[in-house]
């Protein structure tokens, strides 16, 4: 590597811009580290620490056989800042990795602020900086002024500031003897169709009715959009409502017997291999445990395995499908890569791990290096940065690490310990990989 550099630009400090930064000057690069915190606070933020919890404080479940598991350990194996701030905040929460916020927040902070490469400045972008390389990590709640001047550049229908997502289930948990592949009026069977009689609709339609709601932040501000109404407020407005909506069977005769359902839940593939499939106009903010006693009251999803649950709330995030070039790089901004929910994770972890990734692309650009090659697909992080690539561009919501991601290991077995290869597979993929791909220290300071 060249003595002389360029320096790395990171926009935001939560945990994606963290890691970013700390990826990069870890790796003897020098940063300048934006973050508009404590003089402008967010609606949800309390602090102007780093890397600030607003909502849970677990980062997920830590076992070889949970897929946060594995990103957790592909982490670590990058020596991510944030993986060591919860190892040295971590709290008694069983298998799963809870935090101190506060101290977590603060070793983020101080190692941020006292490393030589790290130049801290604490401003708002109005609009998007000049230089490049360039890491884009505003979150959630990216300010109003970069939002608009975003838009300008990358057009209005790419960004998105609502998050109105639908649960998605693991495709191998779909009983396909029940279900059947079909498109309405004999056009291609791209969906899958889960067929309920007037008995089992009348169940479904109780139970989602009756269900409890999330409670959204004050922050939010949610409002509902009759394209885009969340399946329980059909269900309130009355019996017959799915019925001429997301559940009408019109169209959909069950080749099997040629008859048609009463109603008719459909799943829409959500990723090139076909491994995750979404349920059609469930947009929802109902509590998870009771959106997967409602999955599982559907034909055919009785064991559906959910990997990533409705979601309603505010969200700033970019339509990444149509936007990105290299894994975290936007086709249109030469540079500039996105990283963090903006870019299309839901998720602690999932950002985190996508500002480490693009630290590491932005040190090697400004090292004069070519830009490395994705992740591993059996890796997690090499699976959530080719869904963000591959996914469908016309419906696309943001994503969790979860086993869809990563293709499935041959063989019959049980489901532990086919999880278990998975993340020995997965893992052993990553670190192989790194060390192809990582930089050595050429300026002496992590």
């Amino acid at each position: 590597m060249p003595k002389v550099m360029e320096r790395v630009t990171i926009v935001g400090a939560g945990l994606a811009g963290s890691e970013a930064a700390y990826a990069a000057a870890s790796r003897g690069v020098p940063v300048r580290l934006y973050e508009m915190r404590p003089r402008k606070l967010t609606p949800a933020h309390q602090t102007g620490d780093f890397a600030e919890l607003v909502c849970s404080n677990s980062l997920g479940g830590s076992a070889p056989t949970n897929a946060k598991g594995l990103l957790q350990a592909e982490l670590r194996a990058a020596g991510s800042l944030i993986m060591a701030a919860a190892g040295a905040a971590r709290l008694p929460a069983g298998g799963a990795l809870a935090v101190d916020r506060e101290v977590f927040s603060a070793y983020v902070t101080e190692r941020l602020q006292n490393h030589p490469l790290i130049e801290v400045i604490r401003q708002e972008m109005g609009a998007l900086p000049e230089a490049r390389p360039l890491v884009l990590a505003t979150g959630p709640l990216t300010g109003e002024r970069l939002a608009e001047d975003l838009r300008e550049k990358l057009g209005e229908e790419f960004l998105s500031f609502y998050d109105a997502a639908a649960p998605v289930v693991l495709g191998e948990s779909i009983n396909m003897k029940v279900c059947y592949r079909a498109g309405r009026y004999g056009q291609e069977a791209d969906y899958i169709n889960c067929p309920l009689s007037e008995e089992e609709y009348h169940r479904l339609h109780r139970a989602i009715a009756e269900a409890r709601r999330h409670t959204p932040h004050d922050w939010e501000q949610l409002e509902f959009f009759e394209g885009c109404m969340p399946i329980e407020e059909l269900a309130r407005r009355g019996y017959q409502t799915p019925l001429y909506g997301p559940l009408k069977p019109m169209g959909l005769h069950d080749p099997r017997s040629g008859e048609r359902p009463f109603a008719v839940v459909q799943l829409r593939q959500e990723d090139r291999a076909g491994r995750m499939w979404s349920l059609v106009g469930f947009q929802t903010g109902l509590k998870w445990g009771d959106q997967l006693e409602i999955i599982r009251l559907i034909p055919g999803l009785e064991k559906a395995e959910v990997v990533r649950y409705g979601v309603m709330h505010r969200n700033t995030y970019l339509n990444a499908p149509r936007l990105l070039a290299d894994p975290l790089e936007l086709a249109a901004l030469p540079g500039v890569r996105v990283a963090g929910v903006l870019v299309g994770v839901e998720g602690y972890l999932e950002s985190a791990a996508t500002g480490w990734l693009a630290g590491l692309q932005a040190a090697r650009a400004a090292a004069g290096m070519e830009p490395p090659p994705p992740p591993p697909a059996e890796s997690m992080l090499g699976g959530l940065v080719r869904f963000l690539k591959g996914a469908n561009p016309n419906n696309f919501q943001p994503m969790n690490a979860n086993w869809g991601l990563v293709p499935p290991v041959s063989g019959k077995m049980p489901k532990k310990e086919r999880r278990q290869r998975m993340f020995e597979r997965g893992l052993a993929a990553f670190e192989s990989w790194l060390q192809a791909v990582d930089i050595a220290d050429v300026a002496g300071g992590s």
